[in-house]
């Protein structure tokens, strides 16, 4: 009984252990189409801790998985029995020594962690997985893990120079990469049994192993030869778990160069890019990377023209890195190399933030190829197949026609310099006879790569996706080596079962196909998922960018697991979470405790929906889960206070004086907030003296009348915050408008109901917004530009109405569609002008903190462009405020909504120690959150470019 078992792994020392229902839903899969939901998640402190649990493991009779990062596609991070998280506690670079270039790790190292280290030290660890970010070391080595640069730095494995392993009998093994034969086999009756099997398949061992750089599949034994010096240390990559449970390494460094060029050359198609790839190598290239037209168009559809850098002309594109530490020299080979590659077009790119961005385009790939050419969702399963590169153009060739065969499309790329393809496809699993189709399309896949001479896996592993297909590429013989090399180290079958030896079929536990569809009745219309609220949040491929940190290049999700670091705080982890409410057999109900602990920290910053590569929008869910929570039931309190909070500020208007001073009435106002269900330590703002529409009248500023249009007209939204608590910031955008030539209307009055959509009211909402669109509708089918001030409201009319009408379709939706092309940031409409320049703000220090749902539905790409034009110097901040609307006032949020502005915003403030800096910050969360917990101010970006405020300091 899981009771039992919790018992005594608690009773033996383990002191991080979690059997609740919500954490067994948020590690039930890793990134792969496998679920298997855990009896119980144990995050070891240390080595004593992962020998205690395997010893309980072992009198269980309990299978135990190690997992890292859970960025494991083939399903080789997830188990029925006990999961040993890695990540949460032994995640330390123990020692970096220069001088040997090494590094000791534990195995629940971040590979971005270990890199910023070794990179202050001029050195680098070689093998970079796309998921760098947030993948481990320890999963990198149970995987055997490439990446990008492995063409030049070479896999996981040839970068390992010891290890410490626990045996499935409790032994702790301790290995180094040199260390003569018969010491290693005089050092443990396991190394003694194993050098016996090597012996008995010698023959075997060289003729079917090791055969090119990306052969991963099945166990490396090629190490263990007599001529590779008995080499157990790199035996243990890509054995995925299933011999042992890592607990620490030593891995190589290398030389950070001096100098990187990139090299994009464009081709006629991908294919065309495989057939030059080989030719490559000849320059010395430390990356070949494919890129293919169809990944680059969905980039550009979800996130505009900005989001891609010129390319070089064709469909298919290398992306290719030169490094060394004459600068001289890598320009020459660079311009050699495009004059040779019989490209369509070369580009040698020569500005280092460019040569990021495209690199990230590449990375992103993974999650963005999770939708596929035909919006439909795209999964892994066969995503990580190589052939030697010298057949990879072929072997394209013939893939597509296997895949238009199968009426199955996706998006290629790779790392095409070592001859392998990442691609996820459009199996139809949500059908009865998907898992069916998906078995017959892997096992013809598995046949086309074995004819090239190729290999199932070039870096992810074989997991339970293509354990099962070993034998389409090896012999028996082969397969009773690995049989026999298991069955040494593990005879009972405890670690990773399923996986390699005795395989699962591949079409066992599927997550997809194990979903119900829930599509009625929904209140939004989640139209980029056929209204599906299934198919949107298993858009969640567990790629796993949401536990990255982000923000040092603008990012924003997920702020709340940057905050606590727990799985279950992730938008993966609510994802999954929400998967297994759909699935409805862990997880019952949009009520079910699960659900609502799993999203009561989430912001609704909407940053997933920007930020996540496969498009969640965690924000739009947890409004469709609370309204379905609770609808024709008593609410939370705050649902009350702070949901309809429009409502009770227009009350209160009335009397601004007598209500300011109601609340400032010491103790008794805290006992009220809490009633509210408002945390006692968070101001109440005050009610501005006179609302921004009442100055508005007094200074000549009219409600838009559609029989009055005039030339250079925009309505201005007088949204509630703006209005009622920050007039000064809609004084300021009337003076800026009018200084640009513009003639400022106001919009009738209205409210755009987001307080209404982030708790779940959405019938209400609709009802407000609803009301509110039709007051803008004149005016936008008109042409008049309609500026929000306030991004959340502005982000509302730009997205979440859309997803409010559309179900319904209709004159309703047509006239959401048309307002949501009218609205614009005040930046947008002022970029777009070529007849307005901004004044100059040379010599003024900016250190801005954009809104989320600025960053994230309307982009600040404009507002970044104004600034820099102006001439100011700007620091960005990513993340979150922490606040977020409602959010950080809510009782019980307080301390994770500080924990959040304690990650960039705070810090960057008090690094302004002589507060020189102008804190530019447009939404009014983020400008409370600032005046609550600091003695600074922020402004609105129409107060720094207000013609007054600028007269007045010149």
């Amino acid at each position: 009984m899981t009771s039992d078992l919790v018992a005594d792994l608690r009773a033996a020392g383990l002191r991080d252990v979690l059997a609740d229902s919500t954490t067994r839903a948020a590690y039930s899969s890793d990134a792969s189409l496998y679920r298997l939901v855990p009896q119980v998640v144990v995050r070891p402190y240390d080595r004593d801790e992962v020998l205690a649990a395997v010893a309980v493991a072992r009198q269980h009779g309990v299978p135990l998985t190690s997992r890292g990062g859970g960025t494991s596609i083939a399903g080789n991070a997830v188990g029925r029995g006990i999961v040993l998280d890695f990540s949460r506690h032994m995640n330390q670079v123990i020692s970096l020594d220069r001088a040997s270039a090494s590094a000791v790790v534990q195995p629940g190292t971040v590979h971005a962690t270990l890199q910023k280290q070794a990179l202050a030290a001029g050195l680098r660890y070689g093998p970079d997985p796309s998921s760098h970010t947030r993948c481990t070391i320890g999963g990198m080595i149970g995987n055997n893990a490439c990446g990008n640069r492995a063409l030049g730095y070479g896999k996981t494995g040839d970068n390992l120079l010891g290890a410490e392993l626990i045996t499935a009998a409790g032994e702790v093994l301790r290995t180094t990469v040199g260390t003569p034969r018969a010491d290693v086999v005089a050092s443990s009756p396991v190394w003694a049994g194993l050098d016996e099997i090597t012996g008995r398949h010698l023959s075997t061992i060289r003729t079917e192993l090791g055969r090119f750089g990306r052969q991963v599949s099945g166990y490396a034994a090629q190490h263990l030869l007599p001529e590779n010096d008995f080499d157990v240390t790199r035996l243990l990559a890509g054995s995925e778990g299933t011999l042992g449970v890592l607990t620490e390494a030593t891995v190589r460094l290398v030389t950070e160069p001096a100098e990187r060029l990139l090299v994009v050359l464009g081709f006629p198609d991908i294919a065309s890019a495989g057939d030059a790839s080989p030719h490559m190598l000849e320059f010395g290239p430390v990356a070949v990377e494919g890129l293919d037209r169809r990944i680059v168009d969905i980039l550009l559809a979800r996130r505009g023209p900005a989001a891609v850098p010129e390319l070089s002309r064709g469909d298919g594109w290398l992306l290719i890195e030169l490094a060394g530490d004459d600068a001289g020299e890598v320009a020459a080979r660079a311009q050699r190399l495009a004059a040779a590659a019989g490209a369509l077009e070369a580009r040698v790119v020569t500005d280092k933030a460019e040569a990021a961005t495209l690199w990230r385009v590449r990375e992103d790939g993974a999650g963005l190829s999770g939708r596929s050419p035909r919006d439909r969702p795209a999964h892994a399963g066969w995503e990580d197949a190589a052939v030697p590169p010298e057949r990879l153009g072929a072997y394209l060739r013939d893939f597509d026609a296997l895949l238009e065969q199968h009426d199955l499309t996706g998006l290629p790329y790779g790392h095409f310099g070592d001859g392998c393809l990442h691609i996820r496809i459009d199996f139809p699993l949500e059908k009865p006879s998907g898992s069916e189709a998906f078995g017959q399309f892997l096992r013809e896949s598995a046949a086309l790569v074995a004819s090239y001479g190729g290999s199932l896996s070039g870096e992810h592993g074989d997991g339970r996706a293509r354990s099962e297909l070993l034998p389409t590429m090896y012999s028996p013989e082969a397969l009773a080596l690995f049989a026999e090399i298991k069955h040494h180290f593990d005879p009972d079958n405890l670690l990773n079962p399923g996986v390699l030896v005795d395989p699962d079929p591949a079409t066992a536990d599927l997550r997809v196909p194990q979903a119900k569809p829930v599509r009625t009745p929904l209140a939004l219309s989640l139209i980029h998922d056929r209204g599906d609220f299934t198919e949107a949040v298993h858009r969640c491929t567990g790629v796993g960018k949401c536990r990255a940190d982000n923000t040092a290049t603008g990012g924003v999700m997920c702020p709340s697991y940057l905050a606590t670091g727990e799985e279950k705080d992730s938008t993966r982890g609510r994802a999954r979470v929400l998967q297994e409410m759909v699935n409805g057999s862990l997880v019952k109900g949009w009520d079910a405790p699960e659900v609502h602990e799993a999203l009561d920290l989430c912001l609704s910053c909407k940053g997933c929906a920007s930020d996540c590569p496969t498009g969640i929008d965690m924000a739009t869910y947890k409004s469709e889960v609370l309204h379905q929570t609770y609808k024709r039931k008593v609410r939370p309190r705050s649902h009350y206070a702070l949901g309809q909070l429009p409502r009770w500020v227009r009350m209160g208007s009335r009397m601004p004086k007598a209500v300011n001073a109601m609340f400032k009435v010491g103790d008794r106002l805290s006992a009220l907030k809490k009633v509210a269900g408002v945390d006692p330590r968070r101001s109440i703002p005050e009610m501005a003296p006179q609302t921004f529409r009442a100055w508005a009248k007094a200074n000549g500023v009219a409600t838009f009348d559609r029989s009055a249009i005039t030339d250079r007209q925009v309505v201005l939204m007088a949204d509630t915050f703006t209005d009622h608590f920050s007039p000064e910031v809609g004084q300021a955008a009337v003076r800026v408008l009018r200084a640009a030539g513009y003639d400022p209307v106001l919009d009738p009055p209205g409210c755009c109901g987001l307080t209404w959509i982030t708790t779940g009211q959405l019938d209400a909402a609709r009802r407000i917004l609803g009301d509110t669109i039709a007051g803008l509708y004149d005016a936008a089918a008109a042409g008049v530009p309609v500026v929000g001030l306030e991004p959340s409201c502005t982000a509302v009319l730009r997205s979440d109405a859309i997803e409010l009408f559309d179900a319904a379709g209709g004159e309703a939706a047509e006239r959401a569609r048309t307002v949501a092309g009218a609205v614009r940031t005040l930046a947008e409409l002022l970029t777009a002008d070529p007849d307005w320049a901004p004044p100059s703000l040379a010599g003024e220090k900016v250190i801005a903190q954009p809104h989320c749902h600025h960053h994230a539905i309307m982009s600040w790409t404009p507002d970044a462009a104004l600034l820099k034009k102006s001439g100011a110097d700007v620091q960005r901040l990513g993340g979150c405020c922490g606040l977020a609307g409602n959010f950080g006032v809510e009782l019980g949020h307080y301390e994770v909504s500080v924990k959040v502005a304690e990650h960039s915003l705070l810090p960057a403030l008090r690094d302004d120690a002589d507060g020189s800096a102008t804190l530019l910050a447009d939404g009014f969360s983020c400008r409370t959150q600032v005046a609550d917990l600091t003695e600074r101010r922020g402004v609105h970006l129409a107060q720094l470019l207000d013609p007054d405020r600028i007269a007045g300091e010149s």
